[in-house]
């Protein structure tokens, strides 16, 4: 039928760079060429066997199967044991809610916090759904910078009066993909008072608090004083305990929020499942010595990586979190797209353009760290072999 027409947001989620890598992978993959694939942060570490036996398990019950509704006691307390004995922050009931994935939190949350056409500061770069979300609720998304010079934190004292004093919330995430930059506790600090002072809120994405290089330790937002009284944490499992395909996150903080983020998911959204909710407890209770050994393998496959592409003439920076790699491109390549293709083309190597995260992410290209070292010290000799960066 030639006469359907579609919404105007709709039409803004075209098929883009990803999908032309997608297709582009699968020729050379046909042509038998070898493919080293850094482009998809999706872990390729096993799941801890002590949380699939608790999804297991609890899969088959029958009474399980029914609309959960609510979040069970059992999980509840797990989640509030482990933010204490994890980030030492001591959490209320009404404090902690699950959501389906932080993705799908992230594209929501602005419909209990923004009424259409008001104000939401994201990053740039930043992670695509912190400004999808926003926009696709109806907000005017602006961006605030992120620079090399300033360690890829937000100059919150040169975003103008006029769009801070009318912004309702603030999107901040460290380590923050795509640039895997660390914030330190005198920025959260900052970043608290400067929220207090203009009445914004703040909605932080702590995805990767467990992939942190250099002997640091993530912390929690929440850890910081008077972070409640202004905002909320979204903590992803899907990285930390790879549980990417479950949907698991927690939304907590600010109770208020809470309570009326979670009255907004009640109108499309009966519960998580109940043998999900099982895992997160087995994940958040259970040993968490795969996760610290995780975070080693993680900081051994970069540290291979961004060492073999410096002494091949790439000088690509230590990451200092996240699962990935933020490059900048080689001398001679200005377009992150173009170079992305041609590298792909040249060497098998697929890495995402550094534009997909906004306009600042133009110059740089990110590579994820789901390949083991001796198949990234192979990714960086297929890029000497090509020439590509002479």
């Amino acid at each position: 039928m030639s006469n359907l027409t579609f919404s105007r947001r709709a039409m803004t989620f075209q098929a883009g760079i990803f999908a032309i890598l997608d297709e582009k992978k699968r020729k050379l993959q046909k042509e038998g060429r070898t493919i080293y694939n850094l482009s998809v942060g999706t872990p390729d570490f096993p799941t801890p066997p002590h949380i699939t036996q608790a999804v297991s398990d609890a899969a088959k019950d029958p009474e399980n199967y029914k609309y959960s509704l609510t979040d069970r006691p059992f999980l509840l307390d797990a989640v509030k044991g482990f933010y204490q004995r994890r980030f030492s922050v001591s959490l209320d009931d009404d404090e902690i809610m699950t959501i389906s994935g932080s993705q799908e939190g992230m594209a929501h949350i602005a419909l209990a916090l923004c009424d259409p056409g008001d104000i939401v500061l994201v990053p740039n770069p930043g992670y695509p759904i912190f400004s999808i979300g926003p926009s696709l609720c109806g907000a005017n998304v602006v961006p605030y910078d992120l620079l090399p010079e300033h360690d890829f934190l937000p100059d919150l004292d040169a975003i103008p009066e006029e769009i801070s004093g009318k912004a309702r919330y603030i999107l901040v995430s460290y380590p923050l993909n795509p640039v895997c930059a660390t914030a330190d506790d005198a920025f959260y600090l900052r970043l608290i008072a400067w929220a207090r002072e203009h009445n914004v809120i703040v909605v932080h994405d702590n995805a990767y608090s467990d992939i942190i290089y250099g002997g640091l330790e993530g912390k929690s937002f929440l850890s910081y004083p008077g972070a409640r009284e202004i905002g909320i944490e979204f903590y992803s499992l899907s990285k930390s305990y790879n549980m990417t395909g479950a949907r698991t996150s927690l939304v907590v903080g600010n109770k208020e929020i809470i309570k009326t983020f979670r009255d907004v998911r009640s109108q499309f959204d009966y519960g998580m499942f109940l043998p999900l909710q099982y895992g997160i407890a087995a994940a958040l209770t259970g040993p968490q010595d795969t996760v610290q050994r995780q975070c080693a393998d993680y900081e051994k496959r970069m540290k291979t990586l961004c060492g073999s592409l410096r002494q091949i003439g790439w000088n690509v920076p230590d990451s200092k979190g996240t699962m990935f790699v933020w490059a900048p491109l080689p001398e001679g390549f200005r377009d992150s797209s173009a170079f992305t293709m041609e590298l792909m083309e040249k060497t098998g190597v697929i890495v995402t353009p550094g534009a997909s995260f906004g306009s600042l992410g133009e110059g740089y290209v990110r590579m994820a760290l789901v390949l083991p070292p001796e198949k990234m010290k192979a990714a960086a000799e297929a890029i000497r072999q090509s020439h590509i960066l002479m």
